[in-house]
């Protein structure tokens, strides 16, 4: 069975955040990790090599596939600031609709920078989303 590739690390989450070229995702890291940090209670981690993460859980599926994984983190991708919300956005409906602007993927939200999204909103959703993850 493959490894993931993807595993914390000790990797600095500062000089990763440092050497973001483009100055509003660069701030806008920084204010994710100041909220995240915040509603999690937990500090950031590099996971891999662009992903920064709070918190952990350990899964294992039927296939046997294991492995552990954080529970809420973002990444800040060329095209947007991807934030991984592990319980998916069904039952994020009534907040997605207040959110602002943003697209989702399967456990991914997508915004191009944070003044576009309510950011009580998204307080919101990563603290249900990091309850509901996994332990």
């Amino acid at each position: 069975m493959a490894e993931l590739k993807t595993k914390r690390n000790e990797l600095s989450v500062d000089a990763f955040i440092d050497s973001i070229s483009d100055e509003i995702k660069r701030n806008d890291s920084r204010e994710l990790v100041e909220l995240m940090s915040r509603v999690t209670k937990t500090e950031p981690a590099m996971w891999g090599d662009s992903i920064i993460g709070f918190g952990s859980y350990d899964y294992k599926y039927e296939s046997g596939r294991e492995g552990t994984w954080f529970r809420v983190g973002f990444s800040p991708r060329k095209q947007n600031l991807t934030l991984y919300l592990m319980d998916g956005f069904e039952k994020y409906d009534d907040l997605l609709s207040q959110l602002g602007k943003h697209t989702t993927g399967k456990s991914c939200l997508y915004v191009k920078k944070l003044e576009d999204v309510d950011l009580k909103v998204l307080t919101k959703m990563v603290r249900e989303s990091f309850k509901a993850a996994t332990k």
